[in-house]
């Protein structure tokens, strides 16, 4: 399916989403918004969907933020791509700024090319970010880090990314495609509702106290066992042989 900021595929149960405004570094305006949020619930209701990868159109822009002009209004993106049940990943090709961060932040792994930046500018706007940006960075690389950043805003080089812990791989521009790809086909071979559960039960687990997060696990891992999928893992490796997971 392609739309006009947005081109949406799949294969080998992947969902591939790409920013397409490169022409503005894939800038987030209303339309944008809309149709990423239209992608993101079709994935949802797609059975054959086990994980996604979303990255940005062009060699510039992974997502340059909301467009200079509407920059004082709300659009929400970080939110759609948050709400996919199956793992997501972003293939960060470019410069991931202002609410482009915050749309990387909500993703599960981030692989970014050695070309990227990364930063908040919102407050030399007099503004702060709004689409989960204070909530998600300190989350990731703790209170201190994530203030300096959002208070400064300064932009920091993608080494410093990694060192952070804000970015979990840098690869090269010309092998991230590649790189996104390989790891989905990874994820993509493992049982898809047990993806989703182990997703569930970090996210959730992060605002729970540890020992209901530890109710959260085991239950989660009980209602595993109902699934066909459980029973042809475990003959899978009795057999000694490749699982064919159905998501059932």
């Amino acid at each position: 399916m392609s739309n006009a900021t947005v081109v949406y595929t799949k294969k080998d149960h992947i969902a591939h989403i790409t920013l397409n405004r490169p022409e503005v570094n894939n800038a987030i305006n209303q339309q944008l918004a809309q149709e990423l949020e239209d992608v993101c619930r079709q994935i949802n209701q797609d059975d054959d969907i086990y994980v996604a990868i979303i990255t940005g159109g062009g060699d510039s822009a992974f997502c340059g933020g909301s467009e200079p002009e509407q920059v004082s209004t709300r659009f929400s993106v970080a939110a759609a791509i948050a709400s996919i049940d199956q793992p997501v990943i972003a293939a960060i090709n470019g410069d991931a700024l202002g609410q482009g961060l915050e749309l990387a932040l909500s993703c599960d792994i981030r692989l970014a090319s050695l070309q990227a930046r990364f930063g908040f500018p919102q407050v030399a706007l007099g503004l702060i970010p709004t689409d989960g940006g204070t909530q998600r960075l300190p989350r990731l690389v703790g209170k201190s880090k994530a203030l300096e950043l959002i208070l400064t805003a300064e932009t920091i080089s993608a080494e410093e990314a990694l060192e952070i812990g804000l970015v979990n791989k840098l690869v090269s521009k010309e092998n991230l495609a590649s790189e996104a790809e390989a790891l989905a086909k990874t994820l993509a071979g493992m049982a898809p509702i047990a993806l989703k559960y182990i997703k569930e039960a970090v996210n959730k687990g992060l605002d729970l106290t540890l020992e209901q997060g530890l109710h959260l696990e085991a239950d989660l891992y009980f209602i595993l066992h109902t699934t066909a999928d459980r029973t042809e893992g475990i003959k899978a490796f009795l057999q000694k042989r490749s699982p064919r997971f159905k998501g059932q």
